[in-house]
């Protein structure tokens, strides 16, 4: 759900002329929270994940920054149009002193579930994605159906005379 959602459908169209300070106001709020990343205010429950989706004419493309996982921590489903990637990572060691008697006073290192779902604009056929996990990357590979394959056509752009 965007922040549009709970603003006032006069100030939406406003914003497509200018944007209204409120509005501006809320997008830097959003922005702030996000930075943050889901872990930092649930309490390290959650683990923030990054991805990039990326597209060509046959397929999309999801990559995720999973570092320190390997396949057996990581799930990827498929239904419909949606695609879901979920797992848990799992603290090292919960002692704060190591063999050499070394005492920690700061641990940074996340650990805690995660989850992302992406929509896509088509059914995905789960028999064809392909999810493979190498150096910490997770890279998840969705065919496009032959129908969204024609649908995609090339439109020139030429230069103004």
């Amino acid at each position: 759900m965007s922040y549009q959602d709970y603003l006032p459908s006069t100030w939406i169209r406003n914003q497509m002329r200018h944007e209204h300070p409120l509005v501006a106001l809320r997008k830097e709020v959003d922005d702030l929270f996000d930075d943050f990343g889901d872990g930092f205010f649930s309490g390290g429950d959650k683990v923030s994940i990054r991805s990039n989706v990326s597209e060509t004419d046959k397929e999309f493309s999801v990559t995720a920054e999973l570092p320190g996982l390997t396949e057996a921590d990581v799930d990827v489903s498929v239904t419909g149009d949606r695609i879901v990637i979920k797992g848990e990572k799992k603290s090292e060691k919960e002692e704060r002193s190591d063999e050499e008697g070394r005492e920690f006073h700061r641990v940074e290192r996340t650990s805690g579930s995660f989850q992302r779902m992406m929509t896509l604009p088509f059914a995905i056929d789960p028999d064809k994605v392909e999810a493979v996990v190498k150096d910490g990357v997770l890279t998840v590979t969705i065919p496009k159906p032959p129908e969204a394959v024609e649908k995609t056509k090339k439109i020139k752009v030429a230069q103004a005379k």
